[in-house]
């Protein structure tokens, strides 16, 4: 080949290898600041994080948080648990939790309830049995007539619906700010909301975070006031911590 045609050649191919590198780097960089973007808005573990409160790591999106916990709620081996075995067992022990709270004027007969994350239901069945007849419960599957469908980090109900809410089920909260704003939300002025949770024991396999004292829900819970922390035995729960929401 003559040398005025490998000229020519060898520039094109020069240019044309020099623009895929551009390109490539180009696409690098996209992908880099793609991923972050994405882990931005997965990862629930923000750099102002509370102290004493740690989301656990694995969650690739939303979606796949929300399937790990349907794991749970749908296992047809736990369900006929909680359904039979633990049916009876566990409305008494809700039972007596409430009623304590109705003895410290906490809680009464006219109160409108939520439970959050109810499952089957007995917390709801608990309520009522003591006289609290307005209660429901939310689960992202529901058990009707106690439990409707509902996300808690996106309660389906309007602002300032609700006199007391309940749950036991902060730790399966992938963002603990939204679950504890969103019962703010929909808390009357003056409601209160007790929260059942681990601190002296790590939760199980579907827990979402870890909690290690009761100051992240101090400061989560910005428009409430603290009214109470006390020890109680609650199905692998040891802590009851009690918040008011401010008038």
């Amino acid at each position: 080949m003559k040398e005025s045609c490998i000229k020519p050649f060898v520039s094109k191919y020069f240019f044309a290898s020099l623009l895929l590198s551009i390109s490539f780097l180009l696409y690098l960089s996209y992908r880099s600041s793609l991923d972050s973007t994405i882990i931005s808005v997965v990862d629930p573990t923000p750099s102002s994080a509370e102290p004493g409160l740690k989301i656990r790591p694995g969650y690739t999106s939303y979606d796949s948080y929300v399937q790990r916990q349907l794991n749970k709620t749908l296992n047809p081996k736990l369900r006929k648990i909680w359904t039979t075995r633990d049916w009876n067992r566990k409305i008494l022990v809700f039972s007596g939790f409430f009623n304590d709270l109705k003895k410290k004027n906490l809680l009464f007969n006219s109160s409108k309830a939520l439970c959050i994350g109810a499952r089957m239901g007995q917390e709801v069945e608990a309520l009522r049995r003591v006289g609290v007849s307005d209660s429901i419960g939310i689960d992202l599957v529901p058990s009707p007539p106690l439990v409707m469908k509902g996300d808690f980090h996106h309660q389906p109900f309007d602002d300032e619906t609700f006199d007391f809410e309940f749950s036991n089920v902060f730790d399966h909260a992938l963002y603990p700010e939204k679950f504890v704003d969103e019962i703010q939300r929909t808390l009357k002025p003056g409601g209160v909301c007790v929260l059942h949770v681990a601190l002296s024991r790590r939760s199980d396999k579907y827990s979402a975070n870890d909690l290690f004292s009761v100051e992240p829900l101090k400061k989560l819970f910005k428009r409430s006031k603290l009214v109470r922390v006390r020890t109680v035995d609650g199905f692998g729960l040891d802590t009851e911590v009690i918040f008011r929401k401010n008038k």
